[in-house]
């Protein structure tokens, strides 16, 4: 089987990554990028108003179990991303993606790997993975 896409992002990213060597490098372009990417959303909020927000407390009946929690929870959010501001979230978490990336190679751990368990356990909690 071949590598995942995981695996060869990862390797691309190795093999690219040229100014940020330094493990204290990449943890603060994974801070910087972070913050890129709430601030790409927030724009489309702020600034663009493709997106907006509505929120409130939510009621949920003391009678509801778990498994009809999600019925209770909202993203809310109302609207869809325009073209533009889907472009720069895009970019943002790309950028993103790409630190997360450069961290898992420099502390020599698979982001496959990662994925994957974290799927399986995801699998495995179901409804009881709150965190």
């Amino acid at each position: 089987m071949g590598d995942s896409l995981c695996q060869e992002f990862q390797e691309i990213v190795s093999t690219y990554l040229m100014r940020h060597q330094s493990v204290l490098d990449i943890m603060s372009k994974c801070q910087e990028s972070a913050s890129r990417v709430n601030r790409a959303v927030t724009k489309s909020i702020t600034s663009c108003g493709c997106l907006s927000v509505h929120t409130h407390k939510i009621p949920i009946p003391e009678t509801a179990d778990l498994s009809q929690l999600k019925q209770y929870y909202s993203r809310h959010l109302e609207g869809r991303m325009c073209p533009h501001c889907a472009e720069n979230f895009e970019i943002e978490m790309g950028k993103a993606l790409f630190y997360l990336t450069a961290l898992c190679t420099a502390l020599d751990v698979s982001l496959d790997d990662i994925m994957a368990k974290e799927k399986n356990k995801v699998e495995m909690l179901g409804k009881f993975n709150l965190t």
